[in-house]
């Protein structure tokens, strides 16, 4: 299967001129003990794989749960993230980054139950990778408008738009810039600071991510004047 997945992505890059890379998540219904047999199962097809994420509803599945894993993966190399702070606490992205050492948190908007927390994440730049309208139909937020994506960008975080299984969720990656744009009132600058911080979380190499930088300001520089 991931021999499969990978030469789709080969297929991606050839065909459609994007890059991407797997990461292999655990699934925290289910036991520790269930996601240490899956890591194994996984470690004959390392080159494939970049990093290990957490997924799965948070609620009852706090990430020490996880810990002892978490450690064997990136004693062997591999990256970490895990979803932390979208339908559960603010503590739980607390622990995401000291129990579980995870290099980006994914959605993690019920940060802003803890001031100390939000400050923490300003001044690490640990970025948020953040799914509106995943957000708005799992109820987290009733409305877009209502949404702390934009407060969060302004005060510093490192948030960034992303899409959360589109097909389910209902919006690519244009959709979920779209329904955020529209709902707030927002600068080509800002709108364009959520990319700029997408390629500072993302986990391709420096070279690539200064070459989209680059490709980000002169974009905005040609269309900051078009309404």
């Amino acid at each position: 299967m991931i021999k499969g997945i990978h030469r789709a992505l080969q297929d991606g890059e050839t065909t459609l001129g994007i890059t991407s890379q797997i990461i292999m998540c655990f699934l925290r219904h289910l036991s520790e003990d269930s996601a240490i047999e899956t890591l194994k199962q996984a470690l004959p097809y390392k080159e494939f794989i970049v990093g290990v994420g957490l997924d799965s509803s948070e609620q009852g599945y706090p990430p020490e749960k996880f810990t002892r894993v978490f450690k064997m993966a990136k004693e062997h190399g591999f990256l970490t993230v895990a979803h932390a702070g979208e339908e559960g606490p603010a503590q739980n992205i607390v622990d995401a980054i000291e129990l579980l050492g995870v290099s980006r948190v994914d959605h993690g908007v019920r940060c802003v139950e803890s001031d100390e927390l939000v400050a923490r994440l300003i001044e690490t730049k640990m970025p948020l990778t953040v799914c509106p309208l995943s957000n708005i139909k799992l109820c987290v937020f009733d409305d877009m408008s209502q949404h702390n994506i934009v407060s969060l960008l302004r005060k510093g975080v490192a948030v960034t738009i992303n899409s959360d299984d589109p097909a389910y969720f209902g919006g690519y990656m244009t959709d979920n810039f779209k329904a955020v744009s529209e709902a707030h009132d927002m600068t080509h600058q800002e709108l364009a600071q959520f990319t700029v911080n997408a390629i500072d979380a993302s986990f391709i190499d420096e070279a690539m991510k200064r070459d989209y930088r680059s490709k980000v300001a002169d974009y905005v520089a040609r269309f900051s004047d078009v309404d």
